[in-house]
């Protein structure tokens, strides 16, 4: 029964790695589409990379301790982001990229106010409107490449979360 109980840990720290580094691969895809690939990005763009940087946070966070509550801590809050960024995401693709600005949005006003976007503007900061940045990635526009990474960040959360809740089974 401990190894079980030892070999269901090791999977979770794998996976809050995984979590976390997927988080730092997308927004390197997206600062790579920008730098390189002159990909410009709106407010909500910016916003969810944010989201995702904290996610990743939480998680490596999540992956370092070996307490429980911490780690049920650790989910909660990064299934709160992943549905966070589901609903960012969503928002760019239904709504801001259908406006010619973004400017006083939740994510142009969060940016600009805590002043993300003038500290770090390789990271945060906001290059173009929404509807300019409505950009392609294989047919499918990058604000849904990224909703559909935050629903699987959220459902490999979920999993993590299962495995606090869910019976334990006899070895």
């Amino acid at each position: 029964m401990p190894s079980r109980r030892l070999n269901d840990v090791l999977l979770e720290k794998k996976l809050w790695w995984l979590i976390s580094g997927l988080c730092v691969a997308g927004v390197g895809i997206a600062l790579l589409s920008q730098h390189v690939f002159d990909m410009q990005p709106c407010a909500w763009c910016v916003f969810q990379r944010l989201i995702y940087l904290a996610l990743a946070v939480v998680a490596a966070l999540a992956a370092s301790t070996q307490s429980l509550i911490p780690r049920l801590v650790c989910a909660m809050v990064g299934l709160s982001l992943a549905i966070a960024g589901v609903s960012a995401a969503w928002f760019q693709a239904q709504v801001a990229s259908q406006s010619f600005s973004c400017a006083q949005t939740l994510a142009d006003l969060l940016m600009t106010q805590t002043g993300l976007e003038t500290a770090m503007p390789a990271l945060f900061g906001i290059y173009a409107s929404c509807m300019d940045a409505r950009v392609k990635l294989f047919g499918l526009e990058y604000a849904y490449w990224s909703l559909l990474l935050f629903v699987l960040l959220g459902l490999l959360i979920a999993f993590i979360m299962k495995g606090f809740l869910g019976p334990r089974k006899p070895a």
